[in-house]
């Protein structure tokens, strides 16, 4: 038991989470479900469509894309760290979270749900390798989604066709943008450790995040 957290800490897949860390991802992944489920109706003024919907399918679909989205880049930075040899957990930014749900009833968001902090010794490589983790598993979840999108239209399953896009288009999206070389944004480790892999990454990351978001509207469409 962690920092007087209820949660019981846990061994998965090999990587430990404390019962804290897990009460903290738990929260963010809920919380971001919520945020976009209103985002993506274009805020309060949607919550009809949500209502129609039924609430369960908009708030699964966010849930499954936004929401891992989000933490499984999170968990990709901590597996990373330890295995470095680092002390790593995620923590939640709770009020970060709380303006990700209140600037998505307004129609737009603003998320960071938290970030994984980790303490120890590390090369600039090391932490370069630390950086890139999450929005290469950001990459790699588009690749996931994309069965589910040509599925949707195979089987004539517009839920499935939103999932598969939105997963995709948010992946996208949370790659080219960590790797914006700014502030506390991935991107600003990995240029200071390699100008070469930072750009072999955030070039081809930022056209399909541009094409496939902006040019497209890739995910913006569907009853909710």
């Amino acid at each position: 038991m962690s920092g007087g957290s209820a949660v019981s800490g846990r061994r998965i897949a090999g990587l430990y989470f404390s019962g804290t860390e897990l009460r903290d991802l738990l929260v963010a992944w809920l919380a971001l479900g919520v945020a976009f489920t209103l985002f993506f109706v274009g805020g309060s003024g949607g919550i009809g469509r949500i209502l129609a919907a039924g609430v369960v399918p908009p708030l699964f679909v966010a849930l499954s894309t936004a929401g891992v989205a989000f933490l499984l880049h999170e968990v990709a930075h901590k597996v990373v760290a330890v295995h470095y040899d680092q002390v790593a957990e995620f923590r939640a930014d709770n009020s970060m979270l709380f303006l990700a749900v209140m600037s998505s009833l307004l129609g737009f968001i603003f998320a960071a749900p938290g970030a994984v902090h980790h303490r120890g010794r590390l090369t600039p490589r090391e932490h370069g390798h630390i950086a890139l983790a999450g929005p290469v598993v950001n990459l790699g979840l588009m690749a996931v989604f994309f069965p589910l999108f040509a599925l949707g239209g195979i089987v004539g399953s517009e839920t499935v066709t939103v999932l598969g896009a939105r997963g995709i288009a948010i992946n996208a999206f949370l790659a080219a943008f960590n790797l914006v070389p700014y502030g506390p944004l991935d991107g600003k480790t990995v240029l200071s450790w390699s100008k070469p892999v930072w750009a072999a990454v955030f070039v081809p990351s930022a056209l399909l995040a541009f094409g496939l978001v902006f040019v497209l509207g890739l995910g913006f469409g569907g009853p909710f």
